[in-house]
């Protein structure tokens, strides 16, 4: 296994948007999905290309899986094993078949290269919407089926997704003062976002709105912390998923975000006034059981960063505040 030398993006670079920064910890911790929404230049895919340097380095199995996975499409490249996570960042223009893999040989597709990684989508609602909903398959079950005349194929895909949108067609649509010439702001926008179906919506863990970066925000000194130290927090974090689920006897998970629906009602089952904060928001957001079950691992994750065994109400508070923004462009549409 060779060590990759070249430097990774540092969060230290990176002023302001702490909001931003402590989603990419919480997705980091748990290998939760996240969509982030802001105008350009707000810095989305400056913060995305932070997340590598969070994530901690494969074990040799994962990077035995990877190295086959790349060796399959043509990408192992001189025949080096990387203990790098992958971090993959496919254009819009992306064919179907691209992401999910495909062609006479049936290659591995972005989904699969981004196995044990991240696969960073910008732009999000330019992508084929045919191409968006044949994610959803492998955001769920961590495989992908490629089916031909004569054979099929099973290539493992259990990928971090990231995505990044501008709130709108022209992305102003949230600038103080900023009218659309063709419609209400607020129209604008929901349109602009239906162009995401709604089950992909649902398996967004963390929705967060990243704000333009002000001069203010530039001037600022440079933040003391570092992504080695966001790290340090993160391994620790994974280390007791992995005794988690290795004591209860579940091969291949490692992550909140991967166990199944029973196993994470009962290792994140929340108690007195953090049940009922559940039950209410459930029904004020119509919480699809989908919905339900990634609120309990989004607090089972902020839950381990904090060194905590039972889900606190601050920790389902903060992890139900991760899909508010789903729940106001639902009621804009």
């Amino acid at each position: 296994i060779a060590e990759d030398s070249t430097k990774l993006a540092d969060l230290k670079d990176v002023k302001g948007q702490e909001t931003a920064k402590r989603a990419l910890e919480i997705a980091a911790a748990g290998g939760h999905n996240m969509l982030m929404i802001g105008p350009p230049g707000a810095g989305k895919s400056m913060l995305a290309s932070r997340l590598p340097g969070l994530l901690p380095p494969l074990d040799a199995r994962e990077a035995l899986e990877i190295s086959m996975i790349q060796s399959l499409a043509g990408e192992l490249r001189d025949g080096a094993i990387s203990r790098r996570r992958p971090f993959r960042a496919p254009h819009h223009s992306a064919s179907m078949a691209a992401l999910v893999g495909g062609g006479i040989n049936a290659r591995p597709g972005e989904v699969s290269l981004a196995h044990h990684g991240v696969l960073f989508l910008d732009e999000l609602p330019e992508f084929n919407p045919q191409a968006l909903d044949s994610l959803r398959q492998p955001m769920e079950t961590g495989t992908v089926a490629i089916a031909r005349a004569n054979h099929r194929v099973v290539y493992p895909a259990r990928f971090q997704l990231i995505g990044a949108m501008n709130p709108c067609r022209c992305g102003q649509a949230n600038d103080p003062g900023f009218a659309c010439k063709r419609q209400p702001n607020a129209r604008c926008i929901a349109q602009y976002q239906a162009r995401l179906s709604g089950p992909l919506l649902d398996r967004m863990d963390l929705h967060i709105e990243v704000a333009a970066v002000t001069a203010a925000d530039l001037i600022l000194p440079a933040p003391a912390e570092a992504s080695s130290d966001v790290a340090a927090r993160v391994a620790a974090a994974r280390a007791v998923q992995v005794e988690r689920y290795a004591a209860l006897g579940l091969v291949g998970v490692a992550t909140n975000s991967a166990a199944p629906p029973d196993v994470i009602e009962k290792v994140a089952r929340p108690e007195g006034s953090g049940l009922a904060l559940l039950r209410e928001a459930a029904e004020r957001m119509r919480l699809s059981a989908r919905g339900y079950h990634r609120v309990l691992k989004l607090a089972r994750t902020l839950a381990d960063l904090d060194g905590a065994d039972t889900i606190g109400r601050v920790h389902l508070a903060e992890a139900l505040s991760y899909r508010a923004h789903m729940d106001r462009a639902a009621q804009a549409a």
